[in-house]
């Protein structure tokens, strides 16, 4: 009896040397698509937020409602007419394909991923780049092993998936390390040296592939900012208590969200305009508050916000990624969840340093713990949280408050019984299936 690997693999069936060429096409594929697909956001976010900024109020909120309705209506159309599975962030099916409980048809998501991606988050609807990347990643994983004809079974395409997973949020985030995190902590679950290897090579190529079409700086730079000492480490724990709690509501409200909007009977049209509307209105008064939220993350990290509009800030937040997500459209929840992360960090760091200010000698270095904290939270992949925050950052003397951060919001979330958000999302899609 051959060897298992602990992946679908026996070493008799696949070896590293024959995945190595593979997981290369898979990184180069998966970084170009997924780097078209961030330059593309990025051009129509950016285009659409300044040219807001340049109304007065009277204009700018009516033409933000408009072009709310019209991303959202377009980007959930073409999600339900032409390919449910590209629904949402896309990990919990990638993860049900990767358990053999679905197949993905990687010809129709591609296209309808990419493009119902920039349509809806374009429009301001408050979701995330980073969802969309890893589908399409591990699409691309799928696609290239039919190039290269691997056998359909349960070893080398779910590895070549898994890897484009990886490669896509490599390509996402200029973050390598943490697509090997996540395809080991998230979706593979084992540590098996095929997966490992497969991962690592398609997350450093798409990677670089990524860094030459966009630039090798962290995505978010904080220059000079010190590292917080031990003193800051009993509020680090403190911030991920709190991380644990903000986690769990979050991700039993986005549950609810998504029943909510499941009783809905009307078009999928309608339902995208209805909520693309409400998030234009937001985005009317405030433009930075909507789509992927970069500028709400990096004036956190920078702390530029004033503690009096950050608890508004991140309850506008929130309740606009549940509006958002809960649609169906196309897009993740890392960018916002990501956004609130920073928002309550910053926050939490300016209420400390003005009670303790030994414990928070910066007050904005919070907000990288607190995004770190937040993901861990909801994803419950503390590895992925941890390293994705240094990658994100380019500050790896972050580690120790990121690890106690991370760690409690981990702890909290497991005591109180919540599962992880896309094991949620996975068990909830099953359950509709049977119902029908």
């Amino acid at each position: 009896m051959p060897h298992e690997t602990g992946f679908g693999l026996s070493t008799s069936e696949v070896k590293r040397r024959h995945i190595l060429p593979k997981a290369l096409v898979v990184g180069i594929v998966a970084g170009l698509l997924a780097t078209a697909f961030r330059l593309t956001l990025t051009f129509v976010e950016g285009r659409r937020v300044s040219y807001l900024l340049t109304l007065p109020a009277s204009e700018r909120i009516p033409l933000a409602i408009g072009l709310g309705a019209l991303g959202g209506a377009l980007g959930l159309w073409l999600v339900r007419r032409f390919a449910p599975d590209a629904s949402g962030s896309g990990i919990p099916q990638l993860k049900g394909f990767v358990l053999g409980e679905r197949g993905i048809e990687w010809r129709r998501l591609l296209p309808v991923k990419f493009f119902a991606g920039v349509a809806g988050i374009g429009g301001g609807l408050a979701l995330g780049r980073e969802g969309p990347t890893i589908q399409m990643g591990g699409a691309t994983g799928l696609m290239v092993s039919e190039w290269f004809r691997v056998k359909i079974g349960e070893g080398e395409r779910k590895a070549l998936i898994a890897a484009g997973a990886g490669a896509g949020l490599a390509a996402a985030f200029n973050a390598p390390l943490a697509g090997v995190m996540f395809v080991l902590e998230e979706l593979a679950g084992s540590f098996t040296p095929v997966v490992l290897v497969s991962a690592f090579l398609a997350s450093v190529t798409a990677d670089i592939v990524s860094r030459v079409l966009t630039g090798e700086m962290p995505v978010f730079q904080l220059h000079d900012m010190p590292a917080p000492d031990l003193h800051a480490l009993p509020a680090a724990a403190v911030l991920g208590t709190a991380c644990g709690l903000l986690g769990v509501l979050f991700n039993r409200s986005l549950l609810k969200s998504l029943d909510l909007y499941a009783r809905l009977r009307w078009p999928a049209w309608a339902i995208g305009a209805f909520a693309g509307a409400l998030v234009g209105l937001a985005s009317g008064i405030y433009p930075g508050v909507a789509g992927g939220g970069g500028l709400l993350a990096e004036r956190s990290l920078a702390g530029d916000i004033a503690l009096r509009w950050l608890p508004l800030l991140i309850a506008a937040r929130f309740l606009l990624t549940m509006v958002s997500y809960g649609t169906g459209a196309a897009g993740g929840i890392f960018a916002p969840l990501l956004v609130i992360g920073a928002m309550g960090g910053l926050a939490f760091g300016q209420v400390v340093h003005g009670a303790l200010p030994q414990w928070a000698a910066q007050p904005a270095a919070f907000a990288v713990i607190g995004m770190g904290g937040l993901l861990t939270a909801i994803v419950r992949a503390p590895l992925t949280g941890i390293v994705l925050m240094i990658e994100l950052t380019g500050k790896y003397d972050f580690m120790l408050p990121l690890l106690v951060c991370c760690l409690a919001a981990y702890g909290v979330a497991e005591a109180l019984g919540d599962a992880p958000v896309y094991e949620a999302l996975r068990e909830r899609a099953k359950r509709l299936e049977r119902t029908k």
